[in-house]
Formats: structure tokens, C-alpha cells, sequence
């Protein structure tokens, strides 16, 4: 078993892993490339992987049923889908088998790389939070608390939602939104805001939580009450 922290890329594109293998390394981490999901089950026991990437074939949920497989046997195994679109069903897909998130296969290795480490990367000694109405967001261990739940968040979810807590009360354009959390290279779907502001209505605003993320009309969206 290596030292370095084990990531499985199961099924995924030639071109691509060799072009994230070398930067995973550098990174501190050992990639693992296998080329079934048999072999994973095989190998798990063995190299104990700290996360799984798992390649979503379309027209086949075989990769959502490792992932399920995967789940079963290790809770805390980070597990992170590649699918072709995002989609609410697909991502909903996703969560459902047991994914801690997923990536766009259009999305370059960088993108994996942030998502190595956010998940991989050890929560930092100093205490950082960000608070707004009964809504905390620990920025040292990336979970978000309401009314002192704790509620679980995909990366892109943190990301949102820290920039929009970093500015309450303040009116964010969907443009300052994309560039700020996406980045200036995003090329995805136009919707991508709306999707993700709702998953993130769902968490925070319950049937008895008061509205906190509003829409401004052809502007944007407002961290605020009432």
C-alpha cells in the first residue's frame, strides 16, 4: 500500500488520466488507474483509497452501482462521479448512489484537482466561520450548520454559498456570481445559478426557515431577511 493518499480512476478516459496522473502526483497523491469496476472491488481492501473517481457510462447505471457497492462498505470513502451532463436528474442520480459529488467530463483535470483538495486536504488549526441569521458556515471543516444541524455540502455548494455570505445584503449579478465561483472559463449550462441556488434554498430554507436567498429579477440573487 502506497504512503501517499490512494485515488482510484475507474473507467475514465485515456487522455485524461494520463494528463491528471502526473499533476495527482505532484499533488501528493498516488493515482490508481483501473480499467473495471471488478477490479475496484478487488483492490480496495488492498490500496484503501481516500477517494474513488467512478466514470458514468451513459445508457449505464454500472457505475452508480459500484458507487452504491462502494458506499456500502466504507462511509467515509470520498466518491465522485464524471457524467456527460448536468442535469438535476443526473446529479440527484448521483447523491442517490452515494456520491460525495460529482465532475462534468468536459471539465478539465484542474477541476479535479480542486475536488481532491477540498475533500482530501486536512482542515486547517485555525477556527474560521461565517455566520448570517441562524446560518453558520465553518470555512475550516466546509460544513454548514442551521439552527446547529449539520448539513452536508458538495464543493460547489460551499463555494456559493460562502461567496453569497461573504456579501450580504448585497445584490450579485449572475455574471459576478459565474466569474467569482465558476471562473471566467466555465462553459457549462446557462441555468448552472438557478440549479445550484435551489439545492441550496432546500438545505437552508426549510418549511419553518424564513426565506435567506432571494431573487432579484433580472439582476441576480441577495444574501438577506425578509
Amino acid at each position: 500500500m502506497s504512503l501517499n493518499p490512494c485515488i482510484f480512476l475507474v473507467e475514465l478516459d485515456e487522455a485524461f488520466t494520463q494528463r491528471v496522473c502526473p499533476e495527482l502526483r505532484e499533488a501528493g497523491y498516488t493515482p490508481i488507474i483501473i480499467n473495471n469496476i471488478r477490479q475496484t472491488l478487488e483492490n480496495v481492501n488492498i490500496h484503501q483509497p481516500a477517494m474513488v473517481v467512478i466514470n458514468r457510462h451513459p445508457h449505464d447505471n454500472a457505475g452508480f452501482a459500484l458507487c452504491t457497492q462502494l458506499r456500502k462498505l466504507d462511509k467515509s470513502l470520498i466518491l465522485i462521479m464524471m457524467i456527460n451532463t448536468e442535469t438535476v436528474e443526473e446529479r440527484v442520480a448521483c447523491l442517490e448512489a452515494g456520491a460525495d459529488d460529482y465532475l462534468l467530463k468536459t471539465d478539465y483535470s484542474p477541476a479535479l484537482l480542486k475536488l481532491v483538495s477540498f475533500y482530501l486536504t486536512p482542515p486547517q488549526i485555525v477556527k474560521e466561520q461565517l455566520q448570517y441569521s441562524d446560518v453558520v458556515l465553518d470555512l475550516t471543516t466546509r460544513k454548514l450548520f442551521v439552527n446547529n444541524n449539520p448539513i452536508a455540502l458538495t464543493m460547489k455548494e460551499f463555494e456559493l454559498l460562502k461567496y453569497l455570505m461573504s456579501h450580504p445584503q448585497e445584490v450579485l449579478s449572475r455574471e459576478k456570481i459565474l466569474d467569482n465561483v465558476w471562473g471566467e472559463e466555465f462553459q457549462g449550462e446557462s441555468n448552472v445559478i438557478e440549479v445550484y441556488i435551489r439545492y441550496l434554498r432546500i438545505k437552508i430554507e426549510n418549511e419553518d426557515h424564513k426565506r435567506l436567498i432571494h431573487t432579484v429579477r433580472g439582476v441576480g440573487y441577495v444574501l438577506r431577511e425578509g
